[in-house]
């Protein structure tokens, strides 16, 4: 049996930057928890990380960027380079099946086991099972509605939680307001 969870969207639009996921977690084809929050607030409320993947390898991961926020202050993108680049050396850490999102005031950026830290041309990123329902969901609404970030995250989840069948509807939401 395989362990399937959640969905992750950021949306950076207008002043606002925001980040949800749905807590959804599945085994084989079971719903064993509906309420796992995989959204958390970072850096004295600066940083917002999302995660889906492996719940143990993404709260480990979590904890080393946590880490590494803390030895770059203020530079997310240097904590998630310093990530990433430990995540692809280390043999243990290049175990783990997980992707997070990380946004503060300036940065959208996806980080990945494979070295990669990508920054979305447009604002707007999802990962997981629903993260591609997420995104075209988000896309539509940023281009075609007057809806806040936060908003926009919030239906797109709904969204893809309609669509995919690992993704839930208990929805948490965090925003911060963006910097030029």
């Amino acid at each position: 049996m395989q362990f399937h969870a959640t969905t992750i969207l950021s949306v950076r639009h207008g002043n606002q930057v925001a980040l949800g996921g749905d807590g959804q977690v599945t085994l084989d084809k079971t719903i064993i928890k509906s309420d796992a929050c995989k959204v958390r607030v970072l850096a004295a409320g600066k940083v917002v990380v999302g995660f889906a993947g492996g719940a143990a390898d993404a709260f480990a991961l979590m904890e080393r960027f946590e880490g590494k926020l803390k030895d770059y202050p203020a530079n997310l993108p240097r904590a998630a380079t310093e990530l990433a680049r430990e995540w692809r050396s280390d043999r243990a850490l290049r175990r783990l099946e997980a992707l997070l999102i990380a946004i503060d005031a300036k940065h959208s950026l996806l980080v990945s086991g494979t070295g990669d830290v990508i920054q979305p041309t447009d604002g707007i990123v999802g990962i997981g099972s629903g993260g591609n329902y997420a995104v075209a969901a988000a896309r539509a609404l940023v281009r075609h509605s007057p809806l806040p970030a936060s908003e926009i995250v919030r239906q797109g989840l709904t969204i893809a939680a309609e669509l995919d069948i690992y993704s839930g509807g208990n929805i948490i939401v965090e925003q911060l307001d963006c910097e030029a």
